[in-house]
């Protein structure tokens, strides 16, 4: 259980944060900011449920609970070595993975299949969805990046890479099922001169 009687604690004053295993590092870290964007993530998915039809809300909410997760997985180096720890740490698993390509295919299964790329945009939820899915693709590109210079829990990448595509999907079913979808026209405003 998570218990915090103070919030500040001037410790990170010079620049250092402290990681899950008590380890200090720069904040600049890529680790910190892979962890730092999935922070920010669940901050704006908090927004997207603000406008969320039907059940999306709940399942927004399930997916911010992941997010925690995946920060407690990120914020704790030594993946790996800790796999058979009395207690192992908590780590993004399979089966939250599964949960997302299970909830996608259930989506786009009503979907018509598209012709065009879709712009952002559409109704507010749809909108606000669309910014879910650029804010997790970057911290995917933060997580990619950490996992070419240490351990990274492969099943955090995969969540990662699938929830981008779980906004998406879910983008175009609140566009009224991708009927409402505002498609990108080639060249639409280039001149005659062009």
């Amino acid at each position: 259980m998570v218990v915090l009687n103070k919030i500040y604690t001037r410790t990170g004053d010079g620049g250092e944060t402290g990681l899950g295993d008590g380890s200090r590092t720069e904040k600049h870290a890529v680790r910190v900011s892979a962890y730092g964007t999935v922070d920010e993530l669940n901050a704006v998915v908090g927004l997207a449920r603000k406008s969320a039809a039907g059940d999306r809300g709940q399942r927004l909410g399930a997916i911010q609970n992941d997010l925690f997760d995946l920060g407690a997985d990120l914020c704790l180096p030594g993946y790996g070595s800790d796999q058979e720890a009395e207690h192992p740490p908590l780590r993004i698993s399979a089966a939250q993975v599964a949960r997302l390509e299970t909830e996608i295919d259930t989506m786009n299964s009503g979907l018509e299949a598209l012709r065009s790329f879709v712009l952002p945009g559409g109704s507010d939820e749809a909108a606000a969805l669309h910014l879910c899915r650029v804010v997790a693709r970057r911290g995917e590109r933060c997580m990619v990046e950490l996992a070419a210079a240490e351990a990274v829990n492969p099943e955090a990448l995969a969540y990662m890479n699938r929830l981008s595509d779980w906004f998406f999907v879910a983008a175009r079913c609140a566009n009224n099922d991708g009927k409402e979808d505002v498609l990108w026209i080639p060249g639409a405003n280039r001149g005659a001169d062009d």
